[in-house]
Formats: C-alpha cells, sequence, structure tokens
C-alpha cells in the first residue's frame, strides 16, 4: 500500500474545494493499493478553506516550532497542520506503510517545492518534512510518470 495525497486521486480537498488528479496515477495498477490522505482535513481544517502558506523556512521549521503557518485571512493553522502530519503518521505506523507520493507545492504535502508569496520556492510541507524524518520514502507528483515508467517497485 502506498500513502497518496488524495487530490491526486480525485478527491475534491484542496483548500479551493478542488483536486488535481493525476492521469498517470489513476491509470496504473497503483490505484488498486492507494491509502488517500489530506492531512489539512485530518488536521480539522474545512474543505473549502483559506489558502495557507509557511511563513519562514519549510514543513521542518514548523515542525520545530521556529516557523508558523498562516491562512491568507491572518489566522495562525499551525497546529491543524501539525495534527494533520501527525494524522498521516498514525496512518502510515498502523499500515506499516513505507512509501508515499505527495502534491508538489503544498504547505503539506511539498515534497521539494512549497508556494511562498505566489512564488515557487525549495521546500518541504509539513507533512512530507514529517514522513522523511520517520524513513518514508516520498515521491513529488511531479516525479509519477517518470516513476512508472522507469517501473520502479513502490510497494
Amino acid at each position: 500500500m502506498i500513502i497518496v495525497s488524495a487530490c491526486l486521486l480525485g478527491l475534491n480537498c484542496r483548500y479551493d474545494g478542488e483536486c488535481r488528479p493525476d492521469r498517470d496515477l489513476l491509470s496504473s495498477d497503483l490505484r488498486n493499493c492507494c491509502v488517500p490522505v489530506c492531512p489539512e482535513q485530518l488536521g480539522g481544517l474545512p474543505t473549502p478553506r483559506a489558502p495557507s502558506e509557511i511563513i519562514e523556512g519549510d514543513g521542518l521549521d514548523v515542525l520545530e516550532g521556529r516557523s508558523r503557518i498562516l491562512s491568507s485571512s491572518g489566522i495562525d493553522v499551525t497546529g491543524c497542520f501539525i495534527r494533520g502530519a501527525n494524522e498521516v503518521m498514525r496512518i502510515v505506523e498502523l499500515t506499516q506503510i513505507r512509501t508515499a507520493i505527495m502534491k508538489e507545492k503544498s504547505p503539506s504535502c511539498g515534497v521539494y517545492h512549497i508556494k511562498k508569496n505566489g512564488y515557487v520556492e525549495q521546500g518541504s510541507g509539513v507533512t512530507a518534512a514529517l514522513l522523511m524524518r520517520h524513513g518514508i520514502r516520498v515521491i513529488s507528483s511531479d516525479m509519477i510518470k517518470e516513476t512508472l515508467e522507469l517501473g520502479t517497485c513502490l510497494l
């Protein structure tokens, strides 16, 4: 089984109430072993919701208490993001999953990049950082096609 950002599987859980289904993932045999997760929903945030950004640094800085996450309306949602990351980690521990595919550019799921002030910057989201910290293999949504084409074992 593989943890997958739920929006990549067609679930309308993004901040704007929409999804970003990945055709390559949905048309592969992997779709039958995906465990969809939305850390922001698991952390208690509604859908739709105001978009949020990490203020300083990246998800690791948030986990270590050096940064916060604010919604576009100025509300501190750091606790929700941390709670959601911890819930995803609990799912990983319960199922002994070792691989995740996460949506790039998200303050929760971004693997290599997150959005800040309308720009894309290097850094991981809170959930991706927590998973990597625990030795989980985290694959960027930008690399799904290449990963599948290479026939890389994801399970």
